[in-house]
């Protein structure tokens, strides 16, 4: 057995890097930022891409990796963008409460002081 040469498989491995699993990412979102269980369904995927990596099948683990990359980048969108969209909303409804009121507050005083000229 000639051993200079390395294999087909052993070519094939070392010309495509292995597809990572975004496990660390995944238990971030699940703990942290767990949006509509996003975080959970990613890390699910990203186990399952590391089992695939370790027993070898190199595509369905860049498969699994994909998935899970994408249900992070949703969990982590959600998380990051749903409080600034409820901030905002707050924010705007805040203000307009005020200048509600501020107008009110006009228009009641002038039904006052227009009444008051009537009686003189």
């Amino acid at each position: 057995m000639d051993t200079s040469y390395p294999r087909e498989d052993e070519r094939k491995r070392e010309a495509s890097p292995l597809p990572r699993d975004h496990l660390v990412w995944s238990i971030f979102n699940t703990i942290y930022m767990n949006f509509c269980c996003l975080g959970f369904v990613a890390l699910a995927f990203s186990v399952k891409a590391r089992d695939r990596r370790v027993a070898g099948d190199v595509e369905a683990a860049r498969r699994l990796s994909s998935k899970a990359r994408c249900y992070n980048t949703l969990a982590t969108a959600c998380s990051v963008l749903l409080p600034l969209v409820l901030a905002a909303l707050a924010i705007t409804g805040v203000i307009h409460l005020a200048q509600l009121a501020q107008d009110s507050v006009g228009f009641f005083t002038f039904q006052l002081s227009g009444s008051d000229d009537e009686d003189k």
